[in-house]
């Protein structure tokens, strides 16, 4: 199937401020792009790629004073099937994950794993190891928190929301994340684009956080907020929690004045 996605955000700002954005799809996907992501702003301003620490495509560049519109659109072929589940698929011992996995046990900005790593063994550490245990995390969580938009906090953290029990998806994501470092299973957030394919449409379509986890040499996806095999999944960054991988990163305050995003299967090219 084809998926056209895209993003159009205005922002306002005092003077002129420098951002780095990562709003362009993952390098991983490349070759799958069948029309090539067109993106400007309005006013034309200069700007420039580079990969940070996580492989993530960016783009800096200075905002002017007063309003500036990004808008970027593409077109992805994907194989249009769901999640893959794999419920064979084993933890690693520790000291056998290769090096690249180790920072993605560690604990991170919104990821405290000292302070809820008693309470994940208390409730998981006798279940069986392997994609079953991540499952039974996810399942967790997604029954934990009830999903609120109006609820949503920027400074919001994984032992927060187990406590909260309210969030967006980017909360479910940093508790599961949380929990499975916890037990010694490398797990890393993601932001990306996930259209209604599917299942019921919901608007307004927003970005998507989810999650992947190492299970036998590879990483697998997991969606707590979803918490269901979805079709059409989009990386565009990932990292150790969301601070890392920010859709707009101001250096300088700003007025967010209007966000559009859009996902959706389309026909065929010809």
């Amino acid at each position: 199937m084809l998926i056209r996605y895209g993003y159009e955000i205005t922002l306002n700002f005092q003077q002129p401020t420098a951002l780095v954005c990562l709003l362009s799809v993952h390098e991983d996907r490349a070759a799958d792009i069948r029309v090539p992501e067109t993106t400007f702003t309005a006013p034309d301003v200069p700007t420039s790629t580079y990969r940070d620490l996580f492989g993530n495509r960016c783009r800096r560049l200075v905002a002017p004073a007063g309003d500036l519109t990004i808008w970027g659109d593409a077109t992805i072929e994907d194989d249009g099937k769901p999640d893959k589940v794999l419920p064979a698929a084993q933890e690693l011992p520790m000291p056998e994950l290769p090096d690249d996995c180790l920072a993605y046990l560690m604990g991170s900005r919104y990821c405290e794993t000292d302070r809820l790593s008693q309470i994940a063994w208390d409730m998981f550490g006798a279940v069986a190891p392997g994609w079953g245990r991540v499952q039974a995390i996810c399942d967790f969580v997604h029954n934990h928190i009830r999903f609120d938009y109006m609820q949503a906090r920027p400074t919001r953290t994984a032992f927060e929301v187990f406590h909260e029990r309210v969030g967006v998806c980017r909360d479910f994501a940093h508790l599961a994340v949380t929990v499975c470092r916890c037990l010694n299973i490398p797990a890393r957030y993601i932001n990306g684009h996930l259209g209604d394919i599917g299942v019921q449409v919901v608007d307004p379509m927003d970005f998507s956080a989810w999650i992947e986890v190492f299970l036998d040499g590879g990483w697998h996806t997991f969606d707590p907020r979803n918490n269901t095999p979805r079709v059409g999944r989009i990386v565009v960054a990932r990292g150790r929690d969301a601070a890392d991988v920010p859709l707009i990163n101001s250096f300088g305050p700003h007025v967010l004045k209007s966000f559009r995003v859009w996902t959706y299967e389309v026909p065929a090219l010809h």
